[in-house]
């Protein structure tokens, strides 16, 4: 369902005693804010802390990724149905760390979001070019081919019950940020892209923009025809910035 999301990537930070300041903090905040989901993507050793203080908060949460397997001889491997039982939400799939410093490919990410899907739960799927890629001016064609991996496996029905989030690989971690006008275009691409096969999928897709969102610039970013709220990596770590992005959506 299109609507305004913000969800939260810790990547590979928290300790328990930070979680649980962080994530009792964030009640209070975001609680008040109507009109917007907000939800949090923590590392699986704090599924379990998240759930039993986000529960009942209407703050959702969720996973940063999964295995494609559902279960089996895959040691270190975490599956989307065990994820589903510490009541996540959301399954970030396709993110460009995952793609760049573990290998996933176009295929393992089609597998990743299928087997969220099996389980329930709504992927995330990240799409985004690099700086070169921009450069040399591939950046449709990049997200175009990571995009139809997936549906050319499930189906565009399957992106129907998922969020998508537009990341330019060289704008995560970096401080840089896509113009409003540049995250803009390319979200239209994607929208586009998905309305040829199905207008319907394509008019209730939420698509977030994600690369170094703040509170100083998201309220810009949010105001775009096409972008619906964020994928918040650094940012999430710190209350009351994750609240005010919240509130610019």
């Amino acid at each position: 369902m299109r609507g305004k999301l913000v969800a939260g990537n810790w990547k590979m930070n928290g300790n328990l005693a930070s979680n649980q300041s962080l994530l009792k903090s964030l009640i209070p905040l975001l609680k008040p804010i109507s009109g917007t989901r907000c939800a949090v993507c923590v590392p699986y050793p704090y599924l379990n802390q998240t759930e039993q203080v986000l529960r009942g908060s209407g703050i959702a949460w969720g996973a940063q990724d999964v295995c494609e397997y559902d279960h089996g001889a895959y040691t270190g491997g975490v599956s989307a149905g065990m994820v589903a039982d510490f009541g996540c939400r959301y399954v970030i799939v396709g993110h460009s760390e995952r793609r760049a410093l573990f290998g996933d490919t176009d295929k393992a990410v089609a597998l990743k979001f299928a087997a969220v899907l099996k389980a329930g739960l709504t992927p995330i799927l990240c799409v985004g070019e690099t700086l070169a890629e921009r450069e040399a001016g591939v950046a449709e064609q990049v997200v175009a081919r990571q995009m139809d991996a997936v549906t050319l496996h499930s189906g565009i029905a399957g992106l129907g019950q998922a969020v998508m989030a537009y990341e330019p690989v060289w704008a995560i971690g970096t401080g840089k940020t896509a113009t409003p006008d540049e995250a803009q275009a390319m979200h239209a691409y994607i929208r586009g892209r998905v309305a040829e096969q199905d207008m319907r999928v394509a008019d209730g897709l939420p698509l977030l923009y994600g690369g170094s969102v703040k509170a100083a610039n998201a309220e810009q970013l949010f105001a775009m025809p096409d972008i619906d709220g964020g994928l918040i990596g650094g940012a999430s770590l710190v209350a009351e910035e994750f609240a005010a992005i919240c509130r610019a959506a």
